[in-house]
């Protein structure tokens, strides 16, 4: 269908919003680097290890010792059940073990083994383990182990030791009492290492766990939290957890939502106990409640080129239902101070260098399972719709082809319909989108589609009647400035209904465009490549290149001296620009 959209004017019910994440679309474009090794990041399923077995590990965290990274978290029995049969949410929090996987790339994940499970002496009456981590104390040299514990050997904080950070660990005591905290234990924790290997639990409260908190522990051994210091009073926060940037400290939490998603919510600091800012809601994160998952820690990579901050946010699919797999990292990016989280199902991640870049398969749809919201409700995270009825006829649904909900139009009159979103930043390429429908059929119209700036449509009809969840899809929708509107859209009769679920808009291979990578191509007026302001480039002596925005704008012009240059020691502050150098001459890197 081409040319004007024939509903009536959109009346916003949600959050009018455009993709654009804070600098993303400076890094949506960058050509994957050479020199580095880049590993891709796939969210929304579930993790293996690189023997190919399911990956255990929720409300834990990762933990550089020397050269390697060690990620610890907890198996619950619940999470096989899950896995194994991802169609129905259970509530079995039995403990099994903590597990410890190692990686030199935070992307490939080796098992290491359990380091503690319910057979460990101090834990074989466990009711409940969870929220731990693991440093080092240089004094003792042992790696301590801190965790949540309810069991037949007490309640409060467990603590275990060992000589390696692979294990095994031994059960040293439990401190029923946290000194300076409001009802002496806490509410959700983890664990923070600062740059000067001092160790610090993160928690709130727990009764309401309105009080937030650091409090260090004991520099001799790390066996014993001292007293805390409340660094903040708020609504009710958990998923407490901590990451620190160019010098301030980020304190994140999560609403009381139980295992289920939510939006982040941040203050900051330039002391680690304060005085910290007022609270705000981290960038982006509303728009799909935190890539629909709950804070869970932070890992800083820091490289040779810069630092990205991944946000590993637990998704407790197996408790809430809420989609596929149980770990969500996505990166940060950064305006002035203030954090925001790049919503990306696919992304690239060097370790060495610190850079990252958007994945050949990212999908653009932010909220596409519709599981965001917890709840059936009109209005969906992300989705702005508009109805010429007096309240919108549908919303979500607890009728899903994945997790617990589905979009739903559907009203007992006449009626219209339609739930978009403004999509931009996009690589120019081709792109394909696809959803998975039910449908009553018999409306005058029902499509899922997108829309490109010019106006013309590709469509995914559902106006027949699909008693069962269909994959429908099309292919070669072109993107050369960056927008697309992607909906679902109905004009139906009374007892019409439509559901949609997983709905996915990924850049066409076949194209030559894909995922943020751009290869070099000769214009006629020159060659031309996306560079990183933080890429060394190497251009010789007499040549030149010009530098331009990634809206086409140029910016300037560099001279080679025969010497590596970046473009931001030489004063260009984006992350990301277009050089156009003389044809038949490339730089080197």
């Amino acid at each position: 269908m081409n040319g004007k959209d024939p509903m009536l004017e959109p009346r916003s019910r949600t959050r009018d919003w455009t993709f654009g994440v804070p600098m993303l679309a400076a890094v949506l474009l960058v050509a994957l680097i050479s020199w580095a090794s880049p590993q891709t990041i796939r969210n929304d399923q579930f993790w293996k290890d690189t023997s190919g077995n399911p990956i255990y590990s929720q409300g834990g965290g990762v933990f550089r010792f020397g050269s390697t990274w060690y990620w610890y978290g907890v198996h619950y029995a619940g999470a096989e059940t899950y896995a194994a049969s991802p169609t129905k949410l259970n509530s079995d929090t039995r403990f099994v073990a903590v597990s410890c996987y190692s990686s030199t790339d935070l992307v490939n994940w080796k098992f290491e083994g359990n380091v503690l499970d319910s057979n460990s002496t101090g834990l074989s009456g466990t009711s409940w383990m969870g929220r731990l981590g693991v440093a080092y104390n240089s004094t003792s040299k042992k790696y301590v182990l801190l965790s949540q514990h309810d069991g037949t050997s007490g309640n409060g904080e467990l603590f275990a030791t060992s000589g390696s950070p692979t294990g095994k660990f031994a059960f040293d005591h439990i401190q029923d009492t946290l000194p300076g905290v409001v009802n002496v234990t806490s509410g959700d924790q983890t664990v923070f290492v600062d740059d000067d290997g001092k160790a610090y639990l993160i928690c709130s409260s727990s009764s309401g766990r309105e009080y937030l908190y650091v409090a260090p522990l004991r520099s001799s051994d790390y066996l014993a939290v001292q007293t805390a210091t409340q660094i903040f009073k708020s609504a009710g926060r958990e998923g407490n957890c901590m990451f620190k940037y160019r010098g301030r400290y980020y304190f994140c939490s999560s609403d009381l939502h139980g295992w289920n998603a939510s939006h982040t919510y941040v203050i900051s600091a330039t002391s680690i106990t304060g005085p910290y800012s007022a609270e705000s809601v981290m960038g982006t994160t509303d728009m799909d409640f935190s890539h629909v998952s709950q804070t869970g820690f932070f890992v800083s990579v820091p490289g040779s080129a810069d630092t990205t901050v991944i946000f590993a946010g637990d998704r407790w699919s197996d408790f809430a239902g809420n989609g596929l797999g149980y770990n969500q990292w996505t990166p940060l990016s950064f305006n002035g101070t203030a954090p925001s989280m790049n919503s990306v199902t696919d992304w690239n991640l060097d370790a060495q260098t610190g850079l990252w870049t958007v994945g050949v398969g990212n999908n653009w749809v932010l909220n596409p399972s519709f599981d965001a919201d917890r709840v059936v409700q009109t209005a969906l995270a992300g989705w702005t719709d508009s109805t010429d009825q007096a309240t919108f006829p549908g919303g979500n649904v607890a009728a899903a082809h994945t997790g617990r909900f589905s979009l739903l139009q559907s009203a007992s009159t006449a009626y219209r319909a339609k739930q978009s979103q403004q999509i931009s930043g996009l690589p120019s390429g081709g792109y394909t989108l696809s959803a998975w429908v039910e449908s009553s059929g018999g409306q005058s119209s029902c499509n899922v589609y997108a829309r490109t700036s010019a106006g013309r449509e590709y469509d995914l009809s559902a106006s027949s009647a699909i008693s069962s969840w269909k994959l429908l899809s099309v292919s070669g929708i072109p993107v050369t400035d960056g927008k697309l509107e992607v909906g679902v859209r109905s004009v139906a009769n009374a007892g019409d209904w439509v559901r949609v679920d997983d709905i996915s808009l990924v850049q066409d291979p076949s194209t030559g465009l894909v995922g943020g990578a751009l290869p070099e191509a000769n214009s006629g007026r020159g060659t031309e490549r996306i560079v990183l302001s933080a890429e060394p480039i190497l251009l010789g002596k007499g040549t030149a290149a010009d530098v331009y925005s990634l809206e086409g704008r140029r910016v300037g012009r560099i001279s080679g001296n025969g010497t590596h240059l970046r473009l931001r020691d030489l004063g260009y502050p984006e992350m990301t620009y277009i050089m156009r150098w003389e044809s038949g001459y490339a730089p080197t890197r």
